[in-house]
């Protein structure tokens, strides 16, 4: 079966939202504003919660670990295991996804980054401030998104076995490709990304909740049936995610709640980059899936994979090389405080435009 004629049994009615999720935008602006004041009234207590480690020198934050798999198990318990060979036959999706994410989403961040910060913004940021903002931006850019993704893909009616397959590809990329991108576009030959950074991220935040939800799912087909796991248990899980995102949140602000305060101008500085680069790369990805008629289901959760990062690996890498209070590991926070208000109008255009979308298919 083509990628053409797949569009057809796809849903086509967007997702209706609860009044909860309708004003996501809402809460996460709170969410920034209840843990900048927690970061700035309870800084003790916050530091000890940002030192805890999932291993020593893994710079992976126990308490959001536990939150992305709160976000990632209720949606890995919905994924047809068995679906996934039938990817292979609709290659076309996945092609655009890899290219978007590597060969345009590092390389057009570190053009936007060096015009923006060492350039049209440099009146306002010292040279060596603009270089370590450069860093922070590559170093966003080019971890292409893996949890976050699943929620966009939810929340825009996208095919959850494809969505799945292009996570898992891109973290395979990820784990050869992450640290030469980031090495050629900073510039700097002594700067070595750690790969246990790296490879305990990937485990941490994709192959335990992946493989917590194919077990959970496989036991209670088993012992409970279909109707009773899709009717009874899936709906117990449906506030989930958003909660465990806003939570997720509240701990990245309060951590980085000195850096937000004290450099507001820099904070402002940084998100019109990343503003042109999530509409930039969305739009790509979103034009050519239609060029080449892949189904909308296949496309949305594409181009949005295409314009959203691996903030939580981003974060732990800018720390990591540059320190918790410089420029790069601030310019990895505004990719979180830019990017799900951003994503959102992403996910709000992709369901809007769904009919002129399927025109082209239906043509």
């Amino acid at each position: 079966m083509t990628e053409h004629a797949n569009h057809k049994s796809e849903i086509v009615n967007p997702k209706h939202l609860a009044f909860f999720e309708r004003y996501l935008t809402v809460w996460v602006f709170l969410c920034m504003v209840v843990g900048v004041a927690f970061g700035k009234l309870a800084p003790q207590f916050t530091a000890s919660l940002s030192k805890l480690q999932f291993a020593q020198g893994s710079h992976v934050n126990a308490p959001i670990a536990v939150l992305i798999w709160l976000m990632i198990y209720p949606m890995m318990l919905k994924v047809d295991f068995s679906a996934i060979s039938g990817v292979t036959k609709r290659p076309k999706g996945l092609a655009v996804t890899l290219f978007i994410n590597w060969l345009v989403k590092p390389f057009s961040m570190a053009l936007l980054g060096w015009l923006f910060m060492q350039h049209v913004f440099s009146a306002w940021i010292s040279p060596e401030l603009a270089k370590e903002y450069t860093a922070g931006l590559i170093i966003l850019a080019a971890a292409p998104c893996t949890a976050m993704v699943f929620v966009w893909s939810y929340l825009t009616n996208g095919d959850p076995v494809y969505t799945l397959v292009q996570v898992a590809v891109n973290d395979l990329i990820m784990l050869v490709a992450f640290a030469p991108i980031v090495m050629l576009l900073c510039g700097v030959a002594n700067v070595v990304v750690p790969s246990k950074v790296l490879i305990t991220s990937v485990v941490v935040f994709i192959v335990i909740p992946l493989t917590a939800g194919w077990l959970t799912r496989t036991m209670l087909l088993k012992s409970h049936g279909k109707d009773w796991f899709e009717t009874k248990f899936l709906p117990k899980f449906q506030p989930v995610t958003i909660f465990a995102l806003l939570l997720t949140l509240v701990l990245i602000f309060a951590f980085q709640a000195e850096n937000l305060t004290t450099r507001w101008l820099a904070v402002l500085l940084l998100a019109v980059p990343i503003v042109i680069q999530v509409y930039f790369n969305s739009t790509l990805a979103y034009l050519l899936m239609r060029k080449l008629r892949v189904p909308h289901n296949v496309a949305s959760p594409g181009a949005l994979i295409g314009a959203s990062n691996f903030f939580e690996l981003a974060v732990a890498v800018a720390i990591t090389l540059f320190g918790a209070g410089s420029g790069a590991a601030l310019a990895t926070v505004v990719g979180v405080l830019v990017e799900v208000p951003v994503m959102l109008s992403v996910c709000k255009i992709c369901n809007q435009s769904r009919g002129w979308y399927q025109s082209r298919l239906n043509s």
